[in-house]
C-alpha cells in the first residue's frame, strides 16, 4: 500500500510539472525583479523565461515591458551623468540602453550626442599640439575673419590729416593692412588717441570720417562709407537656426518671431513650427542679439496643481401619517337588466343594446337595476429620513494660460431637432406607421460636476484664476412631443480669484432648501384636533441640499529666470544694431614708461636672479598650411628692458617654404616713432637677415610686443623649422641684451 502512494504521489508531481508552462520559475523570479525596480534583472529573467517557451504571449508582453523599462532607466542615468559632467560613464549608460533595446532611438541620439562631446572634450585639450584632421572636405565658415594684428599694444597717435592716412597709420601700428571702398571720400579729420585699443581706434576714426570697417581677411581691414545702401552691400550676413525646447503650441512661436521682427527689424526669418525651430539670417550682431531674446523667452512655462474638494451634504426628510377615507360615492343604473312588457295577451320581449336604457325599462327599475359604489380608506403610517454625503477630492494640473476642464457625472442624452408625431394608420404601431424619432437628434450634455478653471502664475507665486464652477443633476423629466426629456437643476458661478500658493478658496452657498405639506380629508373633519386622524392625511417633507467647493493651487514649476536674462545688453543705434564684447569698451593696461639705463642694468640684473630672462619666440609656435597658402608668423619679444634694435638671422626650409615679406610690428614704434626695417632673404640657401631699429636719440622699448610680422607661404609638402640662428640686440646705449631664442615648426600638406 505505501508504495502504491509513491507511485501517486509521483505521477502527481509529474502531472503538476507537465501542465507548468516552460519557464516559469525565471518568470516569477522577472516579476519579483520588477516588483522591486530592479529592470536589469527582470529583463534577463523574462528573456530566459521567453527563450523556454517562445510561443508564449504573456512572456512576450512582460519581456518587452522590461526591455523598454530597463533602457530608458539607463537613458535617465545617462542623462544626469552627463549634466555633472561625467562624459564617459554616461556614454556607458546610453550604450547599455541601446544593447537592451536597440529600438530606442532616443538612446542613440544621446549616445552620438556625448560621443560629440568628449570628441570635442579632446580636441579642446589637444588644440594646441594637433591640426584638425584632413577629411579631404573644406568646412563652410560659421564666423567672420577675426583681426589677429602683429602688436596688441595700446595705441597712443595725435594727428590731423586725412582719413586714409590716419587709417593708415593705426594699420601700421598694428601691423595691419588696410585698403578702402572706391567710394571712400577724401576728408581731412584730427584725432587723438591715447591709450586705446586696436578697435577702439578703429572705432573713433570710423565715427569721425562717417565709414566702418569689416575684416576682410586675419590682417586686412576694408574702410567703406556708412551709408545704407553700402551697409546692405558689404555687411556680412549669416544663418542660424534656433531650437525652442518650451513651446507648447504654434502660437508660442509665433510670439516668438513677431517679437524679433518687431525689435531687431528681421526681414529673413522662417518658423519652422514641426521642429519648433526658427531659422534667421543676419548679421552677427543681430544674431547676437536675437539669441539673447530667445534665450530670455523659451522658459518653461508655470505649472499648477490644482487640488478641488467637493462637499455635498443632502437630508430629506418625509412622514405620512392619517387615514383617509374615501371621499366619492356613485349610484349606476345596471345597464345588462332586461324588462318583459305583455301588450294585448301577447308576450313581446324587449331588451335594450348594451350599455343603454329606454324609456320604458325606467318605468320598471327595481333595486336589483341600481349599482352603489362606495368609497374606501386608506391608512398611511410613514416616516422616512434619509442623509446623503458625497466626497470627491480630484487633482487638476495645467499649464499657464491653458484652461483645464474636469467633469465628474454622467452625461445625459437631450433630445434635439425637429418632433414630429406617429402617422399611419390606426392608434398602434404597424405597417405604414412613422415612429416619432425620425426627425429627431440628440446631445449629451454633461450632469454633475463640472470645472473648468484657467491657471496664471505671477512673480512673486500669487495664482490668478479664472473658474468655472457648475454642479447639476437631473430633478425630474417632463415628456415633450411625446418624448420624455431631463429637467437639469444646476447651481453654477464663474469668477476670476487671486490666491497665494497653498492657499485655499471655498465656494459656499450653494444651497438649495425646499419644505412642503399637505392636508387631505374631508372638509371640517379634517380639521377636527381629534377626528383629522380618522378622516384626513397629513403628509410633510423637507429637503436640504448643501454642496461646499474648496479650490487650492500648488505651484509644480516655475520659469527659470536667471541673471543674464535680466541683464541689459548693448545693442547700437537704431539704425545701426551691433553689440560689443565688454573687453572692447575698457582702456588697454599702461606700459610702464621706458626705464633709464641705471634702471635697466638692475632690471636686467634682477630678471637673471629671478630665472626670466629675455626671450625671443615666433608665435604661432606650430603651424599647419596647404600647398599655395600664406600664413603671418609673429616675432615676439618677452620680458626685455630698453629694447632699441633687434637683428637676427633667420634659417628655413627652403623646399617646403618661402619668405615672402616682414611687416612692422608696433613694439618698437611705441607711439608714432618710425622704425627703420632691413631685410635680406636669401630662398635658395633659406636665410633671412632681417633688422628693426629705432629713430636715433631716442629710448629703447620695454616689456612685451611684436617686433614684426614675416610673411611665408607653403611650396610643397613636408615640414620646415623656423630658428633665429644668430641674434644682436641692443639698448639705447648700444649695449647688447641677452636674448633666449626659440623655434617654431610649419607643416605643409598636399
Amino acid at each position: 500500500m505505501h508504495r502504491w502512494g509513491k507511485i501517486v504521489l509521483f505521477a502527481g508531481i509529474t502531472l503538476v510539472a507537465a501542465g507548468c508552462p516552460k519557464g516559469a520559475t525565471d518568470f516569477n523570479q522577472g516579476r519579483k525583479a520588477q516588483d522591486l525596480h530592479d529592470y536589469d534583472a527582470a529583463f534577463d529573467y523574462y528573456q530566459k523565461a521567453l527563450k523556454s517557451d517562445p510561443e508564449n504571449a504573456e512572456y512576450k508582453i512582460k519581456f518587452d515591458q522590461a526591455r523598454f523599462d530597463a533602457g530608458e532607466l539607463h537613458t535617465k542615468n545617462g542623462l544626469k551623468l552627463r549634466e555633472r559632467g561625467d562624459l564617459e560613464n554616461a556614454a556607458s549608460e546610453f550604450q547599455k540602453a541601446t544593447t537592451i533595446d536597440p529600438a530606442s532611438v532616443v538612446a542613440e541620439q544621446e549616445l552620438r550626442t556625448t560621443i560629440e562631446l568628449i570628441n570635442d572634450r579632446k580636441r579642446a585639450a589637444n588644440a594646441v599640439s594637433e591640426p584638425p584632421p584632413d577629411t579631404g572636405e573644406e568646412e563652410l565658415a560659421s564666423a567672420a575673419p577675426e583681426i589677429k594684428p602683429l602688436s596688441r599694444a595700446p595705441i597712443n597717435l595725435k594727428m590731423t590729416n586725412d582719413a586714409k592716412i590716419v587709417f593708415d597709420t593705426i594699420g601700421k601700428l598694428a601691423g595691419l593692412t588696410i585698403i578702402y571702398d572706391p567710394d571712400f571720400p577724401a576728408k581731412r579729420i584730427s584725432v587723438e588717441l591715447n591709450n586705446v585699443t586696436l578697435e577702439q581706434a578703429l572705432d573713433i576714426v570710423s565715427i569721425e570720417s562717417k565709414a566702418f570697417s569689416k575684416p576682410i581677411t586675419e590682417n586686412i581691414i576694408l574702410v567703406i562709407p556708412d551709408q545704407p545702401q553700402k551697409r546692405r552691400e558689404y555687411e556680412d550676413q549669416f544663418m542660424r537656426t534656433f531650437y525652442l525646447s518650451n513651446t507648447a503650441q504654434p502660437q508660442d512661436l509665433t510670439e516668438v518671431v513677431t517679437g524679433l521682427r518687431q525689435l531687431l527689424d528681421l526681414k529673413r526669418v522662417q518658423q519652422v513650427n514641426a521642429q519648433n525651430a526658427i531659422v534667421i539670417r543676419a548679421t552677427p550682431d543681430q544674431l547676437a542679439l536675437a539669441e539673447k531674446f530667445i534665450k530670455d523667452s523659451d522658459k518653461a512655462k508655470p505649472e499648477v496643481i490644482i487640488q478641488v474638494e467637493v462637499l455635498e451634504a443632502r437630508i430629506d426628510r418625509m412622514r405620512d401619517l392619517g387615514i383617509l377615507p374615501g371621499q366619492t360615492a356613485s349610484i349606476a343604473i345596471n345597464p345588462n337588466s332586461t324588462t318583459n312588457n305583455s301588450n294585448n295577451g301577447s308576450n313581446n320581449s324587449n331588451s335594450s343594446a348594451p350599455g343603454t336604457v329606454t324609456l320604458n325599462q325606467l318605468t320598471h327599475l327595481n333595486q336589483n337595476d341600481l349599482v352603489l359604489t362606495l368609497p374606501s380608506a386608506t391608512a398611511n403610517f410613514l416616516l422616512s429620513d434619509s442623509t446623503t454625503r458625497v466626497i470627491q477630492n480630484p487633482e487638476v494640473r495645467s499649464l499657464e494660460g491653458q484652461p483645464a476642464k474636469l467633469n465628474i457625472g454622467d452625461r445625459v442624452p437631450v433630445a434635439t431637432g425637429s418632433f414630429q408625431a406617429g402617422v399611419g394608420v390606426g392608434s398602434t404601431a404597424g405597417a405604414g406607421f412613422v415612429n416619432p424619432l425620425v426627425n429627431t437628434q440628440f446631445q449629451y450634455i454633461d450632469v454633475g460636476v463640472n470645472v473648468e478653471v484657467t491657471p496664471r502664475v505671477h512673480p512673486n507665486r500669487d495664482v490668478s484664476l479664472k473658474l468655472q464652477v457648475e454642479v447639476s443633476s437631473v430633478s425630474n423629466q417632463v415628456t415633450i412631443g411625446g418624448i420624455q426629456q431631463p429637467i437639469i437643476s444646476q447651481r453654477k458661478i464663474a469668477h476670476e480669484i487671486r490666491l497665494k500658493e497653498g492657499e485655499s478658496s471655498l465656494l459656499a452657498g450653494l444651497v438649495t432648501k425646499s419644505d412642503m405639506k399637505q392636508l387631505n380629508g374631508w372638509p371640517g373633519l379634517a380639521h377636527v384636533p381629534i377626528l383629522r386622524y380618522l378622516f384626513s392625511e397629513d403628509s410633510k417633507s423637507s429637503e436640504d441640499d448643501e454642496i461646499l467647493i474648496i479650490l487650492t493651487p500648488h505651484i509644480v514649476r516655475m520659469p527659470e529666470w536667471t541673471k543674464s536674462n535680466l541683464k541689459a545688453l548693448y545693442a547700437g543705434s537704431e539704425t545701426n544694431v551691433q553689440t560689443r564684447r565688454a573687453s572692447d569698451t575698457r582702456a588697454p593696461q599702461q606700459q610702464s614708461p621706458p626705464a633709464t639705463p641705471v634702471e635697466n642694468e638692475q632690471t636686467s640684473a634682477n630678471a637673471a636672479q629671478s630665472g626670466q630672462p629675455a626671450q625671443l619666440r615666433f608665435e604661432p609656435r606650430s603651424l599647419s598650411l596647404k600647398a599655395g597658402q600664406t600664413a603671418t608668423v609673429g616675432v615676439v619679444v618677452d620680458n626685455v628692458n630698453d629694447l632699441f634694435s633687434i637683428p637676427f638671422l633667420m634659417q628655413y626650409n627652403p623646399a617646403v617654404i618661402s619668405v615672402e615679406e616682414v611687416r612692422q610690428g608696433g613694439f618698437l614704434q611705441a607711439g608714432d616713432q618710425e622704425i627703420a626695417v632691413v631685410q635680406k632673404v636669401d630662398q635658395e640657401h633659406g636665410q633671412a637677415i632681417i633688422s628693426a631699429t629705432r629713430q636715433p636719440n631716442t629710448t629703447g622699448a620695454s616689456g612685451t610686443g611684436t617686433i614684426m610680422g614675416i610673411v611665408i607661404k607653403a611650396l610643397a609638402p613636408g615640414a620646415s623649422t623656423l630658428s633665429i640662428v644668430q641674434v644682436n640686440a641692443r639698448n639705447s646705449q648700444q649695449r647688447p641684451i641677452q636674448l633666449v631664442t626659440s623655434e617654431a615648426t610649419v607643416q605643409v600638406k598636399p
